[in-house]
């Protein structure tokens, strides 16, 4: 039977975005609201986020021509855009199947919970936060914004494209934490409890990598199976690592 499946994938969170820096500010100086005026869609990489995308370009780089990406899909925002293109710019164009930019890559949507920390949800919609206690992370739905069930209704025909258009390709999808954890879900038939964990153990960490890689003996028909989870890239300043924080857009921890 033919391969339905890339031969590879990677998923990546972007690089640090000026969100994550403002959100730290607000959060350490209890504050309501996140100060950032741009667009979550327009938030660009911080310092730190560009440097994290060079060394994950790098990476990718010394892979060499047989073992880097020949399809790249990426998220439309600002930050994960960027990120995609730094590795982009070290790949031969010529052995590129397609790159493209896929709206269903986008963040989770926050609707009204936009740019307010866990503190600024407590105080100005006390139900809501009430309602997301009981009711949990992957169904609750803020008014105007997705649950992720939501996110993975959209990446279920995410897939289709894949398995459509790109069998036996290696492809690198640029998102977002819950991008990434959306697709672990569905790719790894994972269910709500499987998936809370992994995002409990700690966020998906800028730039980091997971690896899939097809397994033709997996399964009935083969499937892709996960190689490594969050591998992040070395980073070094002046001779020393530097670590990788983890990264939130302009808004509430989803």
């Amino acid at each position: 039977m033919e391969q339905k499946w890339p031969q590879q994938l990677w998923l990546v969170r972007h690089g640090q975005s000026a969100g994550n820096v403002a959100r730290d500010a607000a959060e350490a100086e209890k504050q309501f609201h996140i100060d950032i005026a741009d667009r979550d869609v327009d938030v660009p990489l911080s310092a730190l986020g560009e440097r994290q995308a060079q060394a994950m370009s790098d990476w990718f780089q010394a892979l060499g021509p047989e073992g880097r990406p020949t399809v790249v899909l990426y998220s439309p925002y600002v930050r994960a855009r960027a990120t995609a293109t730094a590795v982009l710019d070290r790949l031969d164009r010529d052995q590129l199947t397609a790159v493209a930019a896929d709206e269903r890559l986008r963040e989770k949507e926050f609707g009204i919970l936009d740019r307010l920390t866990p503190l600024g949800i407590h105080d100005k919609y006390p139900e809501l936060a009430e309602q997301r206690a009981h009711v949990g992370k992957f169904y609750f739905r803020p008014p105007g914004g997705e649950s992720w069930c939501d996110v993975i209704l959209r990446l279920r025909s995410v897939i289709d494209t894949i398995t459509r258009e790109y069998r036996g390709e290696r492809v690198l999808i640029v998102g977002h934490q819950v991008i990434v954890n959306c697709f672990r879900y569905l790719l790894e038939r994972l269910d709500e409890d499987g998936i809370l964990a992994i995002d409990r153990a700690g966020d998906v960490p800028n730039c980091g990598i997971t690896e899939y890689r097809f397994d033709p003996h997996a399964g009935k028909n083969g499937k892709l199976k996960l190689v490594q989870a969050n591998f992040v890239a070395p980073l070094e300043q002046a001779g020393t690592p530097v670590t990788h924080e983890a990264d939130q857009p302009a808004a509430p921890k989803s």
